[in-house]
């Protein structure tokens, strides 16, 4: 798995989101007509910089992506753990892991009307990789070709079992080639075609941008020509509203969904909202820093030990709220491979005492670092450290809280220059693939001083769960990765905080999606 930089715009999109929030808009446009009107108003706290597909990887970038373009694969609703054909009937992947052989389906348009060829595929592929916006990282190394007019090959160097999991991306839907390069479109960094592709539509989706706004609101409309279901709603209006304007909106009727209520926010709504609670693919984590010039305290095994047995995860369930989860491993819940949750570590305080006294150290004092206004999920950082702090008092293990903006917070997160960190990891597609960033070596690792070479049985057990092929080798693998990690890796994985969406009862479908987090086009009216 490559290194990506990327990793920084998933750590920043709570941070973000904050910055984006404060335009307001409750009364920019009115809700939907009553009756099962057909207009939906979609409140949420904008992480969002443009509609290019091949430039798109924020969250709500994603929303809009997924309306507009379609991809080669989905997901049926909430289901990752296995990809399902959108505008390809059909994949295979070959014994090797190398070689996706894709099936295009008959009769897809454009919002044009002109039909969806092969050569849109390629050009739109090829683009996304070499012109190297922010998810140009997802075909990495994948060379995308035609091999006839219904048939697409891509073929990478080393086996890539996760390629039908990365392919439902937004980032990856296909653009109609020719009216993309009528307005700049090319397959590298000389491409123009942004400006355009943020007032236009050059998908094949069920809706099509009507107004496009990276700091207040994006409009979109029913594509006329869709040659697939019709999308329930004729306009979808998607504002940027801050959490506590969004609560205002949607119980007085003013929005239909509201996505970004923290647990607090969402108790006590009344009977004629629904609210869905669900645990978040997000993952917050501890880690302690494995590279002795950082810290002789954390690079002790026995401390680690002490600190996973001296947390208690009940509590921080409790601070969390209703809906999140006690996360057993790295891999979150809801993709392939995750642990079961009878996996999980459960407080055992004399157990820590114990490790703690079997590491020498006496009454260790450490460093924990963490981005002091960065919310995920609703949930601020400060209330989990100020608790993780508390339980380990109680152990014997003095933490010194070191909150920091998200910016410098960052910077030492991303230099392996914390004690002890306290983060998350949102995945960039949802495979278990993306979680070998955890072993030695790797991204995550390396931000914990985990160089390669630090553990040789997780690292030989990451590069048998990179080369598996079929979902349960994968699955087998990637749960003793994981084993292995909790038993002697430097990550102490926390809890997956509460997704909660608050809809108004007229509205139907809803799912929560860890990529695109609502598909607009499943929405109905009842």
């Amino acid at each position: 798995m490559a290194t990506r930089s990327q990793t920084a715009a998933v750590l920043l999109a709570g941070a973000l989101a904050l910055a984006a929030c404060g335009s307001g808009g409750g009364s920019q446009t009115p809700a939907a007509s009553g009756g099962g009107g057909k207009t939906l108003v979609i409140d949420t706290s904008f992480d969002l910089k443009t509609a290019d597909p091949g430039r798109t990887y924020e969250p709500t970038g994603l929303i809009v992506g997924k309306a507009v373009y379609e991809t080669l694969l989905t997901f049926d609703g909430a289901d990752v753990t296995k990809p399902v054909p959108a505008l390809a009937e059909s994949y295979e992947l070959s014994k090797d892991g190398k070689i996706l052989t894709l099936k295009l389906k008959k009769g897809a348009t454009f919002a044009d009307g002109s039909p969806l060829t092969a050569d849109d595929v390629v050009f739109s592929l090829t683009r996304v990789r070499d012109m190297k916006g922010t998810p140009s990282f997802l075909l990495d190394g994948v060379e995308v070709a035609k091999t006839d007019d219904s048939t697409i090959t891509l073929t990478s160097k080393a086996p890539n079992p996760a390629l039908p999991y990365i392919l439902p991306n937004p980032a990856l839907g296909i653009l109609n080639s020719k009216v993309a390069k009528e307005h700049g479109a090319t397959t590298d960094a000389q491409d123009k075609a942004e400006q355009y592709l943020n007032s236009a539509s050059a998908g094949s989706g069920p809706y099509m941008i009507e107004s496009f706004n990276v700091s207040s609101q994006v409009t979109l409309k029913a594509n006329p020509k869709y040659y697939g279901t019709k999308p329930a709603y004729d306009k979808v209006v998607i504002r940027n509203v801050e959490a506590a304007t969004q609560k205002l909106n949607v119980q007085r009727g003013d929005s239909q969904i509201a996505l970004n209520l923290s647990g607090d926010q969402v108790t006590g709504m009344p009977a004629t909202l629904q609210v869905k609670k669900t645990a978040s693919a997000n993952v917050i984590f501890l880690l302690a820093n494995q590279d002795s010039a950082i810290s002789k305290t954390t690079t002790n095994p026995k401390f680690v030990e002490a600190v996973r047995k001296g947390v208690d995860y009940a509590g921080l369930l409790e601070l969390a709220g209703e809906g999140s989860a006690q996360a057993p491993g790295v891999i979150p819940s809801q993709l392939l491979g995750a642990l079961p949750a009878d996996q999980a570590a459960k407080r055992d305080v004399e157990g820590a005492k114990a490790a703690l006294a079997a590491s020498g150290l006496s009454n260790p004092t450490v460093k924990l670092e963490y981005p002091s206004e960065l919310t995920v999920n609703g949930l601020s950082f400060q209330p989990l450290a100020e608790r993780v702090q508390a339980n380990l008092k109680e152990v014997g293990i003095t933490v010194d809280l070191q909150p920091a903006p998200v910016t410098t917070a960052l910077d030492n997160y991303r230099n392996g220059k914390e004690e002890m960190g306290l983060w998350y990891w949102g995945p960039d597609y949802p495979d278990p693939s993306d979680y070998l960033a955890f072993l030695p070596g790797k991204t995550v690792g390396l931000r914990a001083g985990w160089k390669a070479g630090a553990a040789k049985e997780i690292e030989a057990a990451g590069d048998k769960a990179a080369t598996a092929i079929g979902d349960d080798a994968r699955k087998a693998a990637y749960v003793d990765v994981q084993t292995k990690l909790n038993a002697s890796g430097p990550f102490v994985p926390l809890i997956q905080p509460s997704q909660n969406i608050v809809t108004a009862t007229s509205v139907t479908g809803l799912e929560y999606h860890p990529v695109w987090t609502v598909d607009v086009a499943d929405l109905g009216v009842k």
